[in-house]
């Protein structure tokens, strides 16, 4: 292969459409934009989702749902995941540099989610009363 002999695929490269070049391409006096009204003018055309004057659809459907930026301070740790981490004392820095959690995690709270035989003490991490149980009956406790 020589650099001059290189040459794009077959059908890759078209010619660009000629449009108001005479009445003999075919594509002259109105360049295929129709007769009158707002598309065949220069410049003149709607915003995008206008349906000329109708109420359009993104205003026509219902506003639903709301998502808090408090959810970012967040987060939640399964009983599994403390039983792998295999620690006695857990607190939020531990989860963090085990990254369970992510840095920017103020609250967390641990949900019953799997089993946990080992015994875990929480230090600043709340738990839900099915996880409370669970830790409790391991033998640990939530502070």
């Amino acid at each position: 292969m020589e650099l001059n002999a290189i040459k794009p695929a077959d059908g890759a490269k078209h010619a660009k459409r000629r449009v108001g070049r005479g009445i003999g391409s075919g594509l002259g006096k109105t360049a295929g934009r129709g007769h009158k009204g707002q598309k065949s003018r220069s410049g003149g055309y709607h915003k995008v989702g206008f349906e000329g004057g109708q109420m359009p659809l993104q205003r026509r459907l219902p506003k639903r749902g709301f998502k808090s930026h408090q959810l970012q301070f967040n987060a939640e740790v399964t009983l599994t995941s403390l039983e792998v981490l295999g620690l006695a004392e857990v607190d939020v820095l531990a989860l963090k540099t085990a990254g369970l959690v992510g840095q920017m995690a103020k609250t967390i709270k641990v949900v019953k989610t799997g089993v946990l035989t080992k015994a875990v003490k929480l230090n600043g991490i709340g738990a839900t009363a099915g996880a409370k149980a669970a830790i409790e009956a391991a033998g640990g406790s939530v502070a």
